[in-house]
């Protein structure tokens, strides 16, 4: 349990970065987009060390696939509550775009600051596993350089996983948008949890293009250009998919 206990210590100084980076950015209304940036670090920062525990916490600490999964849940809660108001996920800033609620430039500086908190969860994940303070990240630094790709089928095959569940996801989201805190953020979490269990053996169900960079697209077995094709273009053929699917009536009488 030693182990799981510096992997604690880690979420939680994670968490309460983010959350003092959010408090800070409420005093000024106009920076609003910069939540995007603890909201995309946290999501990275916490779901690369749920990874770790989940590819060597097995057999290097006796963590089986139940506990990853709570974790992973308890981790998507959180994100939930701390990250209000913010996504960290491009995916669901189109969204918002194409929904005309967002206007572009809030909408370009909101990807910028995503995927720049992704990138920098990741280099803060690869110093924290350089410190080996346990069983885990002695094994994880080792092999730092030759990870499991999330990405297990072809690329057609790829695509149209993302695609599926990103439909699914954004219908589910899009429905329970209006509702309260309290029953939309356990579900979304749920639902989240839910995929990235399902789709393992596919693509891990990312469903956000600066999770799947910080999380998959340095692993070996594909370029960049064929990640972002699976994790960048699946969701959003799903979402716009989505968006007709739901706003098609809206659509249809604006043409006539």
């Amino acid at each position: 349990m030693s182990g799981l206990n510096v992997s604690l210590a880690y979420f939680l100084t994670v968490v309460v970065f983010g959350a003092a980076f959010r408090s800070l950015f409420r005093k000024w209304p106009r920076l609003s987009v910069a939540a995007e940036f603890p909201a995309s670090y946290v999501l990275v920062a916490c779901w690369l060390e749920v990874q770790t525990i989940k590819e060597v916490g097995e057999w290097a600490g006796g963590l089986g696939p139940d506990v990853t999964l709570t974790i992973l849940f308890l981790v998507l809660l959180t994100h939930g509550v701390i990250c209000a108001g913010a996504t960290g996920n491009p995916s669901l800033t189109l969204m918002n775009f194409l929904l005309l609620e967002t206007p572009t430039l809030h909408t370009l500086l909101a990807l910028a600051a995503q995927f720049l908190g992704a990138h920098l969860a990741l280099l803060g994940a690869g110093y924290y596993w350089a410190l080996e303070l346990n069983d885990m990240h002695m094994i994880k630094n080792l092999m730092s350089r030759e990870c499991s790709t999330a990405l297990r089928v072809s690329l057609v095959q790829g695509v149209f996983s993302e695609c599926v569940c990103a439909f699914i996801y954004y219908l589910i989201y899009l429905s329970l948008k209006r509702r309260s805190a309290l029953i939309r953020v356990p579900l979304v979490a749920a639902v989240l949890t839910f995929f990235s269990h399902s789709a393992s053996d596919y693509t891990m169900a990312f469903l956000n293009p600066s999770l799947a960079y910080g999380l998959t697209f340095y692993c070996p077995g594909f370029t960049f250009t064929e990640y972002s094709v699976v994790y960048w273009l699946g969701p959003i053929f799903g979402k716009s998919n989505n968006i007709f699917v739901t706003y098609k009536h809206l659509i249809l009488d604006n043409e006539a």
